[in-house]
């Protein structure tokens, strides 16, 4: 039997989330669940990408008229849902429109879920508190408010009437429960990793021109400036003093550029501009040539309430990819690093970092033998093909136990 899921996300269509696109629209269709996405305008070309239909309202250069049409256009897809057709509405990560949608979902009979991959207002109450206390004005007041607003509409009024609330984490799990949700309530879909995708590529390893024969470390990911790689380049600082050659390669970038000029600056400030370079991003083929081209990965997540929460995919790639890994102790990490076995599971302070690393180098074949039982534990862990079978019997289960 198929089941139908209208599902709401925040992003543009097409999606680069993986755990949107690859998830619900390659492998939850093998287990006959679809999904009608309604997602934000994007001047890029349309794309079902797997999807039963898409739906996205036309694109306008300014924002305001963007985030309009968006919340017109759900609107209309809230109010056309009917029962039988319908097997389930979800909204992930947008609090107001998951208010509306659990009103409307009610009023129809249909089931309500909610998506949190993200703790949305917390992260928007913490930057405007940064901006504020850097001398912002009123706008930054503003969306501090709306921080506020949104949190307490979401833990007291659209979680606790959501039939089903699926998180990012067992820990983001954990912080929800201690919040009231009912834990039995809730699944934890964490990041998963297309095997499928990466073993049709089989990555060649490509070495950085200049740099083909210095011990290589490789971070892939955003270069946000929340996301601390100040602390990896303390880490590659320290290393040096071991292996004087040893070289970093920053694969990714920061939606914000000004994020990047800092971290430059940084890396000049300590003598290292010779052994750090940005690729900027680049389509995950071409990244993942780079990376296995380097001698060890490393996976920084700083630590607090944020990205405590979090499940980082870029672990999750370095093990599929048999890389040896280093990744610092937040709890998602710890998780994967001590199931597998496959990587070094270090605490979150550069000095700590760098040991790991210098392990590594110092020793690459033992390394990699190591980093050889990954893929395996990927693959039956954290493969999408997995978490797909996983969350289609959760909404069989859940659909069958409805009046």
């Amino acid at each position: 039997m198929f089941l139908k899921i209208l599902q709401f996300v925040p992003e543009t269509l097409p999606t680069f989330r993986a755990d949107v696109s690859v998830l619900f629209g390659k492998y939850l269709p093998r287990h006959q669940v679809l999904c009608d996405v309604v997602g934000k305008a994007s001047p890029d070309a349309p794309d079902l990408q797997g999807f039963r239909s898409v739906r996205r309202p036309a694109y306008q250069r300014s924002r305001v008229r963007r985030e309009l049409a968006y919340l017109w256009l759900s609107l209309k897809a809230l109010l056309e849902a009917k029962r039988g057709e319908c097997d389930a509405i979800q909204v992930r990560d947008m609090v107001p429109l998951g208010w509306l949608a659990m009103l409307i979902a009610r009023r129809k009979g249909i089931p309500f879920y909610y998506w949190v991959s993200y703790l949305m207002s917390e992260g928007r109450i913490e930057r405007a508190q940064e901006q504020l206390q850097r001398g912002a004005g009123w706008r930054s007041r503003l969306v501090l408010w709306k921080g506020q607003l949104e949190q307490a509409m979401l833990y007291k009024v659209v979680l606790p009437r959501a039939q089903h609330v699926f998180v990012q984490s067992d820990a983001m799990l954990a912080v929800l429960q201690a919040k009231g949700i009912a834990g039995q309530r809730m699944t934890a879909v964490p990041m998963g990793v297309d095997m499928e995708l990466l073993g049709k590529s089989q990555p060649q390893p490509l070495r950085p021109e200049g740099w083909e024969d210095v011990p290589l470390i490789a971070y892939l990911g955003t270069l946000d400036k929340s996301r601390q790689l100040e602390r990896v380049i303390d880490a590659l600082a320290i290393m040096r003093a071991t292996s004087p050659t040893a070289c970093l390669l920053l694969i990714g970038n920061s939606p914000t550029p000004h994020d990047e000029v800092m971290l430059l600056e940084y890396v000049r400030q300590l003598g290292l501009a010779e052994a750090v370079r940005i690729t900027g991003w680049l389509p995950p083929a071409q990244a993942w040539e780079l990376l296995v081209a380097a001698d060890a990965a490393v996976s920084f997540i700083p630590r607090g309430p944020l990205y405590d929460v979090s499940s980082p995919t870029k672990l999750l790639e370095y093990l599929a990819l048999g890389m040896p890994a280093v990744g610092n102790d937040t709890p998602d990490q710890v998780h994967v690093l001590e199931s597998s076995g496959a990587g070094w599971l270090t605490a979150s302070d550069p000095a700590a970092l760098a040991q790991a690393l210098n392990e590594i180098l110092g020793d690459p074949a033992a390394a990699r033998k190591r980093a050889a039982t990954g893929p395996a534990f990927i693959e039956a862990q954290r493969s999408y093909r997995e978490l797909a079978a996983m969350l289609a019997k959760r909404y069989r289960t859940l659909l069958s136990a409805l009046p």
